[in-house]
């Protein structure tokens, strides 16, 4: 038994490690399914290279949530999103230049973003719960990124890369909650002022508070769990998009306002 938790240990640390390289050398590297198979097997790496960069000084600002969309969850073959962390050295500001080099294969997509005024530790949570500890809304772009060639991920290869997170984008004009309908909220993104992306709230797992409720009970009891301050990228209302340099985004969100991704050239 002991032989196999050593193991098991040894393939984590070699997957994380793989990771770290991929994003130091700006190469992707290969799936990491040969180390590790299961969503367990990919937190745990996960929690490694979070303990990595906490070491580095790195500060947690919050969290993002991934797969959040049916037909990707279908594809997974799973029934719940993934999380992975947000670092403060990975948020831009609404329309400063984004050096596209820092990424390998950068996606965008448009997110309704939570910041939290108060923490959530325990659970499990309601929506109740989570309404009254939302101090206010943005609308956000993520930029996903995968350390791993070709976007070719399995559950376990994504959720171990941080959830595929690259860096992310808010919008300046926070929004209570009072009075704003998140899950019949339309979504479109431009490129370069041409539509790319359309969606709703309602395609991120039904209403991004819904993914928000999921998330703040995964971590309750973690030492992960939400906090004040935290910010959540509750996932994609829309198709996402890849990301060239030179590109600008723009997202509106309906009653959030908008946020400009622009990439350096």
């Amino acid at each position: 038994m002991h032989d196999e938790w050593s193991q098991a240990v040894d393939a984590h640390a070699q997957a994380a490690e793989r990771l770290i390289e991929a994003a130091r050398l700006g190469k992707p590297c290969a799936p990491i399914r040969d180390l590790i198979g299961s969503a367990a097997d990919g937190y745990a790496v996960q929690e490694m290279n979070t303990r990595r960069a906490l070491g580095e000084g790195r500060r947690l600002v919050g969290r993002k949530i991934g797969v959040t969309n049916v037909l990707m969850q279908q594809r997974f073959g799973i029934d719940q999103p993934d999380y992975g962390m947000l670092f403060a050295d990975t948020a831009y500001g609404d329309g400063s230049p984004i050096p596209v080099e820092r990424f390998l294969q950068p996606r965008a997509e448009a997110e309704v973003a939570l910041v939290f005024g108060r923490d959530l530790v325990g659970g499990p949570f309601t929506m109740a719960d989570v309404v009254r500890a939302v101090e206010f809304a943005l609308p956000a772009i993520e930029i996903a990124d995968s350390r791993i060639a070709d976007w070719d991920i399995t559950l376990a290869d994504t959720i171990a890369d941080n959830a595929s997170s690259g860096a992310f984008v808010l919008g300046g004009s926070p929004m209570p909650l009072l009075g704003l309908d998140l899950r019949a909220a339309g979504m479109t993104m431009t490129r370069g002022g041409e539509e790319v992306s359309t969606g709703s709230g309602e395609l991120c797992m039904g209403n991004p508070l819904n993914a928000a409720v999921w998330l703040a009970t995964a971590l309750g009891r973690t030492e992960r769990a939400l906090r004040a301050g935290d910010v959540v990228l509750t996932g994609a209302l829309g198709p996402i998009v890849p990301v060239a340099p030179g590109d600008v985004f723009e997202a509106r969100i309906e009653g959030l306002g908008s946020v400009r991704a622009v990439f350096a050239k």
